[in-house]
């Protein structure tokens, strides 16, 4: 007898504000990841902006739904006029290694330019490795110096242009 295998379950991609239940593990498993690499230091990171700012028209919040549980997710918010700035990018911890983190990127940046911004600007944390490579693997600009000591630059910026 054979067996077949199940085709996996459909990715589903939602718009949600900060205050939705499904967004809890996103900022759970964040402030985790912040606090494990940076200390006391990132305590803050989380509530630095309102949700305000993550929501339309400026702003948005999006999470990518695998059997209506949150997989993945991300947003962005107003950083100037023509620029999108890249907050949050998350993968569930039991759901890495699937691109799931690029796709986020991808549905931001489609987002942002259906809001009619031109560029993307972000940051990660220099004990963000895995962060940095996904930007510079997904065509972002690095505005710094990539052969330097990430702990000796602060938060690394990109931009691309959409």
């Amino acid at each position: 007898m054979t067996s077949v295998a199940e085709p996996p379950p459909q990715l589903t991609v939602v718009g949600v504000t900060v205050d939705d239940p499904r967004v809890e593990p996103l900022l759970r498993e964040l402030a985790h990841e912040y606090s494990t690499r940076y200390g006391r230091a990132a305590d803050s990171e989380l509530s630095r902006y309102p949700a305000e700012e993550f929501a339309p028209p400026q702003g948005e919040l999006l999470l990518l739904l695998e059997g209506g549980e949150p997989v993945a997710g991300g947003a962005y918010r107003r950083y100037d006029e023509r620029t999108a700035e890249l907050k949050r990018i998350w993968t569930h911890s039991g759901h890495r290694r699937r691109g799931l983190a690029r796709r986020v990127v991808a549905e931001l940046e489609r987002s942002a330019a259906e809001r009619g911004y031109g560029r993307i600007y972000l940051t990660t944390g220099p004990r963000q490795p895995e962060a940095r490579g996904l930007y510079l693997a997904t065509g972002y600009t690095p505005l710094f110096d990539v052969s330097a000591d990430p702990e000796t630059i602060g938060p690394l910026p990109f931009e691309k242009g959409l």
